[in-house]
């Protein structure tokens, strides 16, 4: 929902081979472990001498064979493959409730390998127009049924709340939580930033923050910040609330809402929840390295793919992209996976109800006058779109494509089945491979190298210029699009395109 602040956060615009040598001759396999117990890593539960031997073996040879990289790191708790849920419109005439529908759409996004469902402010009554309020479903009975539907297929799901906004038209609003002028007008919103530093926002927000973990079954939170970094300007004088002081404040640094998203992080993680994290734009919280989030989500409001990517590649796993259409249109559905997976980033996929855009037309509603306001003019187009062509292409929220564009869902497929494999729990990733034994001759400029080592070595190449080339790699790999699997050791890659490779097995 911050893309409402877009014009802050706008972005603009090694040498000669690895040499895998056959597997050295294995002991024999020591007997089969017990079975894993609830929650067990199976790395840890159940791999084999023979398992663990591949696995460091592989690590050692990729290790030897990378010099230097942007990051190495080691994948653990990580699962790719999100999708927001748009549960239907809001505001709206009646109350949603789960269908058919939504039986049908989850058993495809189950059937997908969706892990993590995640659903906006539409959930929440937060105009209060049945009885609810922003901590609480527009539908508590059909909510509940709707969590239960996405546990029973095996996924999880999380649902947005904040940490900062809160509507000025709201009977409990307070303005002494916020500072003045530090609000947000847009659609239907009309909501403060409640400030980190408000004692009293504070008492108020995080035991009705955790009641909505608590009390239905949710498997964690995503958190829309709701709130301008320091070195944002044009935020008013500190309140009577605010204990403006308790914390160091500098453009690099956000004290008070480092140290709120510390706390709540910490209950998330007590719960066994999972912590999802959007703070504006492309940015990350200025935390001076507290860990406060699980995932952090990217990409509202960005008109620039190539300057994110640039920025979010340097951020701490695990970060989730969802390119804003909108704002930066790209022709290829490829392109998001190009920006991603090199730095071990896979986008999310908008998916549930369509998006008509009737929610910006329901008559008891008081909307932004200004005629300019973009997210109008998004629900406005949707709607129109849906009247002319109720049968679709749909869209699936006011990030996506408008009309929805057919081949989203088969890309993101393809691209998460052979991402997949490379970020199996115990991989090792170098990221942005600088100097190395990986190829026969320097990659021309412009591609990325990133490589992954677990039972099997994966390389991926991605070519951000505008222009076809060719890469020499030292050893033989297979495509996942080659359907005849033939080794090669040479890899034209077209301008702004990306293979995923597997080392041929005689080569591991």
């Amino acid at each position: 929902m911050q893309r409402r602040d877009f014009l802050l956060t706008t972005l603009g615009a090694g040498a000669a081979g690895l040499a895998l040598p056959g597997n050295a001759a294995a002991p024999a396999e020591s007997p089969a472990p017990p079975p894993a117990s609830p929650g067990a890593s199976r790395i840890l539960a159940s791999h084999t001498a023979v398992d663990h031997r591949t696995r460091l073996e592989n690590i050692r040879r990729c290790g030897r064979a990378v010099r230097t990289c942007l990051r190495e790191h080691l994948v653990t708790d990580y699962l790719p493959a999100h999708a927001t849920y748009n549960l239907g419109e809001y505001p709206s005439r009646e109350r949603w409730a789960p269908s058919d529908y939504d039986e049908e759409e989850l058993d495809r996004l189950r059937d997908h390998g969706i892990q993590i469902i995640q659903v906006f402010d539409d959930w929440n009554d937060s105009l209060r127009l049945f009885g609810g309020d922003k901590y609480s479903p527009v539908n508590p009975e059909g909510f509940r049924r709707f969590v239960d539907m996405v546990h029973r297929r095996g996924m999880k799901i999380l649902p947005y709340i904040s940490t900062g906004f809160l509507q000025r038209t709201d009977p409990d609003f307070r303005p002494e939580w916020s500072r003045e002028g530090d609000f947000l007008v847009l659609g239907y919103w009309n909501m403060a930033r409640c400030s980190p530093a408000s004692a009293g926002w504070r008492a108020y927000m995080l035991p009705k923050v955790l009641a909505v973990l608590d009390e239905y079954g949710a498997d964690g939170l995503y958190n829309d910040g709701g709130y301008l970094a320091n070195r944002h300007h044009g935020r008013g004088a500190p309140t009577v609330d605010e204990v403006a002081d308790a914390f160091e404040e500098t453009p690099d640094h956000d004290g008070a809402f480092a140290d709120l998203l510390g706390l709540l992080y910490s209950e998330v993680k007590r719960r066994g929840g999972i912590f999802k994290l959007h703070v504006n734009g492309a940015e990350e919280p200025m935390t001076r390295g507290l860990r406060t989030y699980d995932y952090l989500w990217v990409g509202e409001g960005v008109g620039n793919l190539d300057a994110m990517r640039e920025t979010v590649k340097n951020y701490r796993p695990y970060v989730v992209p969802c390119p804003d259409v909108t704002f930066a249109p790209y022709a290829d559905a490829d392109e998001p996976y190009l920006h991603g997976i090199p730095y071990m980033q896979f986008p999310l996929l908008q998916a549930g109800r369509p998006f008509t855009g009737e929610r910006a037309l329901i008559p008891e509603v008081a909307y932004n006058p200004d005629p300019n306001d973009f997210w109008m003019r998004i629900c406005r187009d949707a709607w129109q779109f849906h009247q002319e062509h109720p049968e679709g292409p749909h869209a699936y929220g006011a990030w996506d494509a408008i009309p929805g564009r057919s081949d989203t869902r088969p890309t993101h497929l393809r691209w998460l089945r052979q991402y997949t494999p490379l970020v199996k729990e115990g991989t090792r990733a170098w990221l942005e491979v600088a100097d190395s034994d990986l190829f026969k001759t320097p990659p021309p400029q412009g591609v990325v190298a990133s490589l992954f080592a677990n039972h099997e070595v994966r390389l991926v190449l991605a070519n951000y210029g505008n222009a076809a080339v060719e890469v020499a790699t030292s050893a033989k790999y297979v495509s996942p699009s080659d359907p005849e699997g033939v080794p090669r050791d040479s890899w034209p890659l077209k301008a702004r395109g990306m293979e995923i490779l597997r080392l041929h097995d005689a080569e591991a």
